[in-house]
């Protein structure tokens, strides 16, 4: 039984910050997956990429993800998960899978530097670049799809507890 909501999406869309609130609505308790990546490698993920390169990277957050643990949690993973067969695989198996849906320009204003922040890109690759390769992956994984854009926080936790029902 799926008893978990997992979600995805783009860096900036708001996987923590809604989750957080999620899981307190829920009552569920609430996993960020690269603070899990972080506390194990003890490294920020800015960190693993600079010193042991992207690839290295994605193993490791597929690694991860593939090995979390829960039940009545609420896992807000990193925007690159969807590059991880056997993570999302683990992630479906185990929860409901939620796409946090902004449009590029809103990304783009919300994020900051994408290396400073940790961000899974290649080089020379543009944020639109990344945007137009990760949708499809989004969508192709995605139980739920939310369109963010314009929403408050509650009005999205709300749309996503509508969706389902979550076993207490």
């Amino acid at each position: 039984m799926k008893t978990n909501v997992v979600l995805i999406g783009m860096p900036g869309c708001g996987k923590s910050t809604i989750g957080v609130v999620l899981a307190k609505h829920l009552g569920y308790r609430f996993i960020d997956s690269d603070l899990v990546i972080q506390s194990r490698t003890k490294k920020r993920l800015s960190a693993i990429i600079e010193e042991s390169g992207l690839d290295e990277f994605l193993k490791i957050e597929n690694e991860v993800n593939a090995s979390i643990r829960a039940r009545n949690s609420v896992i807000a993973t990193g925007g690159s998960v969807v590059y991880g067969k056997e993570a999302m695989e683990h992630l479906r198996k185990k929860g409901v899978i939620v796409y946090l849906k902004l449009p590029l320009t809103e990304i783009d204003h919300r994020l900051g530097d994408l290396t400073a922040r940790g961000v899974a890109i290649k080089e020379g690759q543009t944020l639109s670049d990344l945007y137009c390769e990760r949708t499809p992956l989004y969508e192709q994984y995605a139980d739920i799809t939310i369109d963010c854009l314009g929403k408050e926080i509650r009005h999205i936790v709300a749309e996503i507890s509508s969706q389902f029902n979550c076993p207490r």
